[in-house]
């Protein structure tokens, strides 16, 4: 053998051995978990607008007490550059004596007056969809109108900035139409670009149903899917795109009550976000295996209540309200728990659909359950 080809030899395995030095980039690390507190802000949402986090909620301050006449204190939104603070104080996004021009109403009457409340604050863009004119709409839900005449609880509020102010002229106040989301619960607006936001709602008789916006962002376009996963006895969905596995995963508190403190959060899968949603079944339910069994992904959801799923920096977290169980709940906090799904296990293998979260109930809360109605 020549020596120029040994030299060449030599030199690649020099080369491949130096290659196998090179350490492997490690997968990102899933972000922790972080408890909010001492922000009168609840059932609320987070949008990143401009490197800044905007979390809105609901306030409690004021003395707003659900199922009795009371002040209503409004929504309000704080921003902070990183979640885990400072952020700063509320600033509410408009006048509770304003009026709704649907029901011809103040928002105090319609939302204290009756102690059935406003709930649900959640802001979007219309950004990388629709007009794609950047416009903000707050949304929320009045449920009351749906008591009052059964028409949807939804209202839809064009803000001037994700700060607000939001419905400052009637026009800018919409009483959206709505075909599957015809009821009163909870709700999330999902994006799914270049497509109008999706949203999941809770209906009045705690079933699930998805409808996707018309291009406006301010009502709902129809042809959506009713009792999704054909679960009962749930309300809040939320949901993200997995980016591993391509499969959309919904988020649900299970089952419903108002105010809990330790309630199970649990999951569905679909392969489209309007598309048909399959929850894991439970073995031998005839021997009294509870149905969330495999469902669920906490037992006790931090010793609070979740709420919706916020997707932020491509991270998705549980939005959980840390209920106190009083009649008041100005000083309850929010966690947020990283979403880490990990797919179902095979028959006779341990089932770990998600990493496992990292809060317990013990610091969190006490994990009773609340009762369907704050108590007095």
């Amino acid at each position: 053998m020549r020596p120029a080809p040994i030299v060449r030899m030599l030199a690649a395995l020099v080369a491949a051995a130096a290659l196998a030095l090179v350490p492997t980039p490690a997968a990102a690390a899933t972000p922790a978990g972080v408890t909010i507190s001492g922000l009168d802000l609840h059932d609320g949402t987070i949008v990143e607008s401009g490197g800044v986090f905007h979390l809105y909620g609901t306030m409690y301050g004021c003395g707003f007490k659900w199922g009795a006449p009371s002040p209503w204190c409004g929504f309000g939104v704080s921003r902070a550059t990183s979640l885990a603070g400072p952020w700063t104080a509320p600033v509410p996004l408009f006048a509770p004596s304003a009026r709704s021009p649907y029901a011809q109403r103040s928002w105090q009457e319609l939302c204290g007056d009756t102690g059935l409340g406003c709930f649900n604050p959640r802001m979007i863009q219309r950004s990388g969809w629709g007009a794609n004119d950047g416009a903000w709409i707050l949304w929320f839900n009045a449920p009351a109108d749906y008591a009052r005449d059964r028409a949807n609880a939804y209202y839809a509020m064009t803000c001037a900035a994700p700060t607000g102010p939001c419905g400052a002229t009637e026009a800018a106040i919409v009483k959206p139409s709505m075909h599957d989301c015809t009821g009163n619960g909870d709700f999330s607006l999902v994006r799914d670009d270049p497509r109008p936001p999706v949203m999941l709602c809770t209906k009045a008789d705690q079933t699930l149903a998805s409808e996707r916006l018309q291009p406006s962002g301010a009502g709902g376009a129809g042809d959506g899917q009713q009792r999704l996963a054909e679960l009962d006895r749930t309300e809040s969905p939320g949901a993200y795109r997995d980016a591993r596995t391509g499969r959309w995963i919904m988020t649900y508190n299970d089952p419903n009550c108002g105010y809990c403190t330790g309630t199970p959060t649990s999951y569905a899968v679909a392969a489209a976000l309007d598309g048909e949603w399959t929850a894991p079944g439970n073995s031998d339910p005839d021997w009294g295996a509870p149905p969330h069994g495999r469902r669920a992904i906490s037992a006790t959801s931090c010793g609070g209540q979740g709420r919706t799923v916020v997707t932020l920096r491509g991270q998705a977290y549980q939005f959980i309200d840390l209920w106190l169980g009083t009649a008041n709940e100005t000083h309850a906090g929010i966690r947020l728990e990283p979403l880490v799904y990990r797919g179902e296990s095979a028959p006779g293998r341990p089932l770990a659909a998600f990493m496992p979260w990292t809060c317990g109930a013990g610091a969190e809360g006490h994990g009773q359950r609340g009762t369907a109605a704050p108590r007095s």
